[in-house]
C-alpha cells in the first residue's frame, strides 16, 4: 500500500491515511487501500481493536478535488462504480467485526467527516473542525447521510448536511458525532489507553456480536428488532466467551480475554 500505513502492536491495529501533502484527501486509490487494510485487520486473529487516523495535522479533508474534476468526464456507470467503492468502505468500517476508533488528529470534512461517522468511537483534538461541505460545491453528502441520521438523529443531520457549515469539536461533541475532545499532545496516549482497556476488559466475541446486532436492527421495526434482540441474546449465552465470563464472575475472578 502506497497511501495507507498499517501497523499492529499489543492487539491494536493502526491504519493511517498517508497523504499529508494532500490533507489526506480521498481518491480511488486511498479508498481501495483502506478497504484492503481493514480487511487485513479483520482477518488478523492478533488484532482486537482498530484505530483510524491521518498523517500530519489533518484527519481527512474529504474527496480530492482534482480527482473529482476527472470524474466529470466519466460515464454514469463509471461514476456509480466509483461511488460504490466509497459506499463499500463506509459499510465495511460500520460492520467490521473489530471495534474501530477514529483518532481525529485534525480537521475532518466531507468524506473525512463521513469516516468519523461510521467509526464506533471518535476522539478528536480540540482544534479539529467537522462538517459536510458538499452542498457548497454543488455535490451531495449522499452515502454518509444513511449513517449520520442513525448516529445523531434526523434534525441534527438535516442541519449539518443542508447547511454545509463547519462545526467545532465542542459542537461535534454536543451533537454526538464524536465521543471525546482531548488536547493535541494527549490524543495518541488517550486513544491507546482506551484501546488497551477494550483489549483487556472486553470479549472480542461479545463486541463483534453487539456491533452486528446494532447494525442489523437499524432496518427493523420495533417488534422485529426486539425479536431479533431476544434471539441474539439466546445465541450469545451459548458462546464460549459468555460461559467463560459468567464462570469468572461467579468465581470472583477477572477473565483473561
Amino acid at each position: 500500500m502506497e497511501l495507507v500505513k498499517y501497523a499492529t502492536e499489543d492487539r491494536i491495529c493502526w491504519i493511517t491515511i498517508n497523504r499529508p501533502e494532500k490533507r489526506n484527501a480521498l481518491n480511488s486509490q486511498v479508498v481501495t487501500e483502506l478497504k484492503a487494510a481493514f480487511k487485513k485487520a479483520e482477518a488478523d486473529d492478533q488484532v482486537k481493536v482498530v484505530v483510524l487516523t491521518g498523517e500530519g495535522d489533518v484527519f481527512c479533508a474529504g474527496a480530492d478535488l482534482e480527482y473529482l474534476q476527472k470524474l466529470q468526464n466519466n460515464t454514469y456507470e463509471e461514476n456509480l462504480s466509483d461511488s460504490k467503492n466509497l459506499m463499500e468502505l463506509y459499510y465495511q468500517i460500520y460492520t467490521l467485526k473489530k471495534v474501530v476508533v477514529a483518532q481525529v488528529n485534525g480537521h475532518a470534512v466531507a468524506g473525512g467527516c463521513g469516516l468519523v461517522s461510521v467509526c464506533d468511537f471518535a476522539y478528536a483534538v480540540r482544534e479539529a473542525n467537522f462538517g459536510y461541505t458538499e452542498v457548497r460545491i454543488g455535490f451531495i453528502p449522499a452515502i454518509v447521510s444513511v449513517f449520520l441520521v442513525k448516529k445523531i438523529g434526523e434534525a441534527r443531520s438535516r442541519e449539518m448536511l443542508l447547511s454545509g457549515e463547519i462545526y467545532t469539536s465542542k459542537t461535534a461533541l454536543q451533537y454526538g458525532l464524536i465521543n471525546h475532545v482531548v488536547e493535541d499532545e494527549d490524543l495518541s496516549t488517550v486513544v491507546r489507553d482506551f484501546c488497551e482497556k477494550l483489549v483487556v476488559n472486553n470479549s472480542l466475541s461479545s463486541m463483534e456480536l453487539t456491533k452486528k446486532m446494532l447494525a442489523d436492527i437499524f432496518a427493523m421495526d420495533v417488534k422485529e428488532a426486539l425479536n431479533y434482540a431476544a434471539e441474539s441474546n439466546a445465541r450469545a449465552r451459548s458462546t464460549d466467551d459468555c460461559k467463560k465470563g459468567i464462570a469468572s464472575f461467579l468465581n470472583k475472578e477477572k477473565p483473561i480475554w
